[in-house]
């Protein structure tokens, strides 16, 4: 029997009856095993660059989820805006992941928020669209979860990039769901896709066959739904099983 990859997926800190609890959507660990064939491990996030490298190489890919929270602007040196809600030992834990993971030439997946973490630890800066009163990309702030996960716009792919090879399309209607967005692209990243209004849409990593991947809209939402999600959660299993066999063929070298 085939061994599936263990993928480490990244949590949010909440209170759970006055206590501070770990917290994965469950959304992102079933997907994980539906659609791409994986065992996903919920990292908690407690704050501890110490542990990081523990983690990930341990792990065949890192995922990194969306949020409430939004990634304090301390990390990519900013004073424009600090609006909450903040989750400041997952930024700790995520941050650290990834530099780890570069390290180890581990597999970077990002959704949302994950996708702005990854631009941060690259060394690129975020913005806030609040500040602009920009609404393009977040329903209303009071709508019902099934009505702000219906909130599609147009991206379009980059002619080379790794998403239009895979899903054969030039563009895609989108589940967008943030106020965060890319202000300055991280060093070694590259474009994937992009919005009608120019917001940065998709990254990956510049080696032929990219170590990060990372959307900023949330393709975890029933993907079954829309065929370019589906493959992306094929090739984020791929990249991870890819990882999980060159590391088995390494020790066997050895």
């Amino acid at each position: 029997m085939t061994e599936r990859p263990v993928i480490a997926v990244s949590s949010c800190n909440k209170l759970i009856e006055e206590e501070a609890a770990t917290v994965a959507k469950n959304r992102y660990l079933d997907t994980l095993g539906r659609f791409a064939d994986a065992v996903p491990v919920v990292v908690p996030p407690l704050g501890k660059p110490e542990d990081a490298a523990e983690i990930v190489s341990r792990v065949d890919a890192i995922l990194l989820t969306g949020s409430v929270s939004n990634v304090e602007p301390h990390h990519y040196g900013s004073t424009a805006s600090n609006r909450g809600p903040h989750d400041p030992t997952r930024d700790i834990t995520t941050i650290s992941l990834i530099r780890a993971a570069r390290h180890f030439g581990v597999p970077i997946i990002g959704v949302c928020r994950g996708l702005q973490e990854i631009n941060v630890a690259f060394g690129g800066t975020l913005s806030d669209g609040r500040e602009a009163q920009d609404w393009a990309h977040h329903a209303g702030e009071d709508q019902p979860l099934e009505q702000m996960f219906e909130h599609l716009h147009k991206v379009t792919f980059a002619p080379a990039s790794v998403l239009a090879r895979i899903t054969g399309q030039s563009e895609a209607e989108v589940i967008s769901v943030h106020f965060q967005h890319i202000e300055r692209l991280g060093e070694g990243l590259r474009i994937e896709a992009t919005a009608e209004d120019g917001v940065i849409e998709a990254i990956s990593s510049r080696e032929a066959e990219p170590q990060v991947i990372a959307v900023q809209w949330h393709p975890e939402w029933r993907p079954e739904q829309r065929p370019h999600d589906l493959r992306f959660w094929r090739l984020v299993g791929d990249m991870a099983r890819r990882h999980r066999h060159q590391g088995r063929n390494q020790a066997i070298g050895a």
